[in-house]
């Protein structure tokens, strides 16, 4: 992992961890795997998933009962990003504030990362 010693490699707001231990409980699965894959009009998107085993290459963090495993592919990408989750009147939805994007599209479902994270 392209972590820090002590520190978690994302970090998830009170409400983003009560919406995933809501999920998990309903959805009888041990946590959401988050990564990133190319599309979208900035280049690359979020994507996230049920599982209910981490993957041994995973990065697992856990912040009061909420559990997120990161894929390895997507691990330096997602690097320091706060995780929340937002309820507004049209729309709510997990919301990614990391630091590693330079762009994002106007719907904001697609991103685009510094160059120089692929060339680690």
């Amino acid at each position: 992992m392209f972590g820090i010693p002590g520190k978690q490699a994302v970090t998830m707001t009170d409400k983003a961890a009560a919406q995933i231990i809501k999920l998990m409980t309903a959805k009888g699965h041990a946590g959401l795997r988050i990564g990133v894959k190319k599309g979208g009009c900035a280049g690359m998107e979020y994507t996230m998933e049920y599982v209910d085993d981490a993957d041994p290459n995973d990065e697992v963090v856990e912040q009061d009962g909420a559990c997120i495993m990161i894929a390895p592919m997507a691990q330096m990408f997602l690097f320091g990003t706060q995780i929340d989750y937002e309820t507004a009147l049209l729309e709510s939805g997990f919301k990614f504030k990391n630091p590693n994007v330079t762009e994002a599209c106007g719907c904001g479902e697609s991103i685009k990362f510094d160059e120089a994270l692929f060339a680690k």
